[in-house]
């Protein structure tokens, strides 16, 4: 979330920044207004309360007259903290200085393009084809099982995911990372922290209800992470962290889980667009000083790009508008590989700046000069997505005898460099 503070001191810059992510810029004068509600609520209680503490035993009528205030005052409060916390959650982080003004991502700026698009002298196949003749991948068992948007990986392609985490493992370990497998449910009071559900978002994820709770709420069950990001980013909720750590980054692999409410009739072929896959994921926290959160981003940037380089896959890089930026994102860029099947570019990885407006949510901190304690910045990148990587692997290899060749980076975890089709 942002500071309250920076809100009430520059209204107008935090209006334009909301509209210019496609929020409700109203927001702003109403967590203003609510918070001098709130204030003036805390400072009314305050009052009474020291009041009280003053009188002597013989003052009993007006301890109980203050008694009855407070009564009415502290439901009020929490009442109106409630509403104040609502709102500021509402708000926007706002866009980095270098990001430009774009109502979608039909706006977002073309950054590069790397490596050459492979020519093919035959008719090519999809992955979902490839995948079925070479017996790597089944959607209509794991429709009968799970329902539509899921898969069963089979045999090779079993082995190329483990392959592939093993890849990003030892690139991202010799830079220092720190390897983490971390929980799948995050309680739904710190996963609405990132900042991920304050705009419909949470839509997008599935939560999960403890049938031998009486209470059902939602506040009272869990989440399912979306990316490790969910997990790991909280892991030092409420912590003041030693300033020596920092750069502090994780390199974290779990399944990932997305409801993809709202793609109803898009990519429902294949396992470009599912409700389950795994990935590794990259998370950094770092001190807030000028331009840091940029600079680690294109380190974080640099490592995602060297990934799919050694992949040998086909990519171009895309810089975010606004009006394409999620909630609790400064600065986002996306890696989207080259798929043969649809002639065109799709997304497998995104870089994202938070800078401090996760760590303030969740009360992240380190303790800097004068022991004084700062807010740090929050950053996190997709390092290989497996399923999407699997399909780009997959189409850009294949060869006319209907074989997929392995990039030579994985060759090492397989054993072998090619998946040929299985004897009939």
């Amino acid at each position: 979330m942002l500071d309250i503070q920076f809100i009430k001191d520059h209204p107008q810059e935090v209006k334009k920044a909301c509209q210019n992510k496609r929020t409700n810029s109203a927001l702003v004068d109403q967590v203003i207004d609510q918070d001098k509600k709130r204030r003036k609520l805390i400072q009314d209680i305050q009052s009474l309360r020291e009041e009280r503490n003053k009188l002597t035993k013989d003052k009993a009528e007006e301890g109980r007259e203050i008694k009855k205030q407070l009564k009415v005052l502290e439901p009020q409060l929490r009442k109106v903290k409630a509403e104040f916390n609502s709102l500021l959650a509402q708000i926007p982080n706002l866009p980095a200085n270098d990001v430009s003004i774009g109502k979608d991502e039909s706006e977002n700026a073309l950054v590069k393009k790397w490596g050459e698009i492979p020519k093919f002298s035959f008719k090519i196949k999809d992955h979902l084809q490839l995948g079925e003749e070479l017996d790597l991948v089944d959607v209509q068992r794991a429709a009968k099982v799970s329902g539509a948007r899921f898969n069963y990986l089979k045999n090779q392609a079993v082995l190329l995911e483990f392959a592939l985490i093993n890849y990003g493992l030892e690139i991202l370990l010799k830079e220092g990372f720190k390897p983490v497998v971390p929980p799948e449910l995050t309680r739904v009071a710190v996963f609405h922290k990132l900042g991920y559900s304050q705009q419909g978002d949470s839509e997008e994820y599935y939560l999960v209800f403890d049938p031998n709770k009486e209470d059902p709420q939602e506040g009272k069950n869990y989440y399912l992470i979306g990316t490790a990001e969910h997990a790991l980013v909280p892991m030092h909720k409420d912590e003041i962290l030693d300033p020596d750590q920092l750069p502090l980054r994780y390199v974290g692999f779990s399944s990932a889980f997305r409801r993809e409410a709202g793609s109803y009739g898009k990519d429902t072929r294949g396992i470009l667009r599912v409700h389950q896959f795994d990935k590794l994921e990259m998370v950094s926290f770092v001190k807030p000083q000028k331009k840091s959160d940029q600079k680690e981003q294109e380190y974080l940037l640099s490592l995602a790009e060297k990934i799919v380089q050694g992949l040998e896959i086909p990519y171009r890089l895309v810089k975010m508008c606004t009006g394409d930026l999620g909630h609790p994102t400064a600065r986002k860029f996306d890696i989207e590989c080259w798929l043969p099947s649809q002639e065109k570019y799709r997304e497998t990885h995104s870089i994202s700046s938070c800078t401090d407006y996760q760590s303030r949510a969740l009360k992240i901190r380190y303790r800097g000069k004068d022991n004084q304690t700062d807010f740090v910045d929050t950053l996190n990148g997709t390092a290989i997505a497996i399923g999407r990587t699997i399909i780009a692997l997959l189409e850009n290899n294949q060869q006319e005898d209907g074989s997929v060749k392995i990039p030579k980076v994985l060759q090492k975890y397989l054993g072998f460099k090619t998946i040929i089709p299985p004897k009939k």
